[in-house]
């Protein structure tokens, strides 16, 4: 039997939790109803929900005896710069897999990747099964050259690492006394897991990016390890912002990003966060968040990818600017 995996640290906990007054007046909630939970604060490498995975993962592979730390993800992945950046600060490699074909700007995450000391590689893969070949072909290719890497999954997401977000959970749940509803960006589905995991169900609402075809599926999977009464068809998730795809701007998130921004300074990225806001958003609009119950957004960072989403930035350069 395997020993059990500790943690590394390699974040700054708890995380602060903030209340956000404005924008809940402007959502017809009280003002004491709404906090955000910055997990945007978490420390290395810009920040962000995956040290919190990293954590587990990190741990697991430097326990197997792991020199390398390879993964996947799209150009813009947070989850493929916060492991750079804890290959850095633990003196391992890190060699970062992305589909397709490497273009000639390099932009938000992918010039953190470089500063990073990351080595990337741009597979030509289309769609996660070839991504994960193309994956294994490179550790393949590190072997042969004496290295021993580990392969961290997609989005750093698996059950070991949702402990990351049941810690979160347990955090929230000190920090908010009554807390209803919890937000949160549902990618690669760790993240979410260890939210309902800790808070329940009930008290988790994920909304949808389009990261994954199973999401639902995959937040019970990371779930159940951790309580195993959690059941895919009583999971609260949001799947109306992902308009046209993971890597568009639909406008449901331009009209959250602008309100976060404008009513609260504080801006969100286009694809998990953006959208997350646009789900709290509409559910309070539809009733299902209401005044008087406590209600946190989980902000799990991503701010260097709005600077890779050339929609967004033309967005924003059309924005009016008030007088």
């Amino acid at each position: 039997m395997s020993e059990p995996i500790t943690p590394l640290s390699l974040g700054t906990w708890p995380t602060p939790v903030e209340p956000m007054p404005r924008l809940a007046a402007a959502l017809g909630l009280g003002r004491d109803d709404l906090f955000i939970k910055r997990d945007d604060l978490t420390g290395l490498g810009g920040g962000g929900n995956k040290i919190r995975k990293l954590e587990w993962t990190v741990a697991e592979a430097r326990a197997n005896g792991a020199d390398t730390l390879v993964t996947t993800g799209a150009p813009q992945s947070n989850h493929a710069r916060l492991t750079a950046a804890a290959a850095a600060r633990l003196g391992l490699r890190a060699v970062l897999v992305f589909p397709g074909a490497q273009g000639a700007a390099r932009s938000g995450n992918l010039v953190l990747d470089a500063f990073l000391g990351a080595e990337t590689v741009f597979s030509g893969a289309t769609g996660q099964e070839a991504l994960a070949d193309a994956a294994s072909r490179v550790c393949d290719r590190l072997r042969a050259e004496g290295a021993r890497p580990a392969l961290l999954p997609f989005g750093g997401s698996s059950a070991l690492s949702a402990r990351g977000y049941v810690r979160c959970g347990e955090e929230l749940l000190s920090q908010v006394p009554g807390l209803r509803t919890a937000v949160v960006a549902l990618g690669s589905g760790a993240t979410m897991a260890g939210l309902v995991a800790s808070l329940g169900a009930e008290r988790t609402l994920g909304v949808d990016v389009g990261a994954v075809d199973d999401a639902r599926r995959r937040v019970e999977s990371f779930a159940v390890p951790h309580a195993p009464d959690v059941r895919a068809d009583e999971l609260r998730i949001d799947r109306g912002h992902i308009g046209a795809g993971y890597a568009s701007l639909g406008r449901s998130v331009e009209e959250a990003m602008t309100l976060s921004a404008r009513l609260e300074g504080v801006v969100l990225d286009p694809t998990y966060t953006g959208r997350a806001m646009a789900g709290l958003v509409a559910a309070a609009r539809r009733g299902e968040i209401v005044p008087g119950d406590r209600t946190v957004f989980v902000h799990t960072g991503g701010l260097p990818g709005l600077f890779g989403h050339a929609e967004a930035l033309a967005f924003a350069d059309a924005l009016p600017r008030p007088d």
